[in-house]
């Protein structure tokens, strides 16, 4: 989502005890929201956390007892495997599955928030080729990622349609293949406007319209520090929230507080992106249940497609092993309703 698509122990001080990435404050108990914690993000910065920017610009997890340090991801960086090993107190996801995977491999991490209701993956092609349904897939060649293939399988599947009938070529972000004719269409985040500034006009099928509901930016959490650090997780979620809400409303001055924190990141794409993204992160669900809501039904939906499509290399996991409601149920009231 970053303009070059970056896209995407510590010290216990002051007599402080280190614990699953955070440092617990004097006289903080073992529910308490005090501390400071390490938050494993997605990517190296960019609109994916625009209102953790903005919340923690204005002093909301100061508020909330939480003074958040931002741990960058990025391509090489196995966010959920460093939270799962303690290197941070919780951290972000870019996609949905990924929780899913680590759970049924034995790493205690489950979703307590989600950012992103639609994830934003989509394939991109040429007005003069359009892949503009499943069944337009049927003939072409796509660049994929690489690990994409099993998306773009649970989007044929979803669809019924056979996916030797597809031919799938990896590729980088940048868009040229598809500028040059070497794919058909390609697979890419609608938020990445960067890529597609080559491209004079194109088409776009998200995954989300062909079937595979995926969540996007999935906030996660160790069953430890979801049981014993509940107010924590709390105070960052009401923070956020209330960050998300104010970039809402003052869209401009959330990405001037964007740029300023990631000075490498350009403001008029940033901008145009997050425009974009918050239509994906205030829809319907959000209206109905706040910010950061998430549907059991949802993840079963995900679990169950990607059995089906057999990427569980053990035991599929249970719903109430990946996800968890209690932290969105204890800020049910403070959480914007916005769609």
């Amino acid at each position: 989502m970053s303009d070059k698509v970056s896209r995407r122990r510590f010290l216990a001080a002051g007599g402080g005890l280190a614990v699953g990435g955070f440092v617990t404050a004097c006289g903080g108990g073992p529910g308490g929201a005090g501390g400071t914690a390490k938050y494993q993000i997605a990517w190296t910065g960019d609109n994916g956390v625009l209102g953790e920017v903005v919340a923690d610009a204005k002093g909301w997890y100061k508020e909330a007892g939480v003074k958040l340090t931002f741990q960058p991801g990025g391509p090489n960086v196995n966010g959920v495997t460093l939270v799962s090993g303690g290197a941070a107190a919780f951290g972000q996801n870019a996609s949905s599955p990924a929780v899913m995977m680590a759970r049924s491999q034995g790493q205690p991490v489950r979703a307590f928030a989600v950012g992103v209701q639609q994830h934003p993956l989509a394939y991109i092609s040429l007005p003069g080729n359009p892949v503009r349904k499943p069944e337009d897939f049927i003939g072409k060649t796509v660049g994929i990622q690489a690990g994409g293939d099993v998306v773009l399988y649970a989007v044929l599947a979803a669809n019924n349609i056979d996916k030797s009938k597809v031919k799938v070529q990896v590729v980088g972000s940048d868009f040229t293949p598809l500028k040059r004719g070497k794919v058909d269409a390609m697979a890419g985040w609608i938020t990445n406007l960067e890529a597609f500034s080559i491209l004079d006009e194109y088409e776009t099928l998200r995954a989300w319209d062909s079937g595979v509901h995926l969540y996007g930016n999935v906030y996660f959490a160790t069953d430890t520090t979801i049981e014993k650090r509940p107010k924590m997780l709390q105070g960052f979620v009401e923070a956020t929230a209330r960050g998300y809400e104010y970039a809402h409303g003052h869209l401009d001055e959330a990405v001037d507080l964007l740029v300023k924190k990631y000075p490498g990141l350009k403001k008029e794409s940033q901008f145009k992106a997050s425009e974009v993204l918050l239509k994906l992160i205030f829809t319907e669900a959000t209206a109905k249940d706040g910010w950061g809501a998430m549907s059991r039904d949802l993840w079963q939906r995900q679990i169950s497609q990607y059995t089906q499509l057999k990427q569980f290399t053990s035991k599929p996991p249970t719903v109430d092993k990946v996800m968890t409601t209690d932290v969105l149920r204890a800020t049910a009231a403070s959480r914007p309703k916005l769609g």
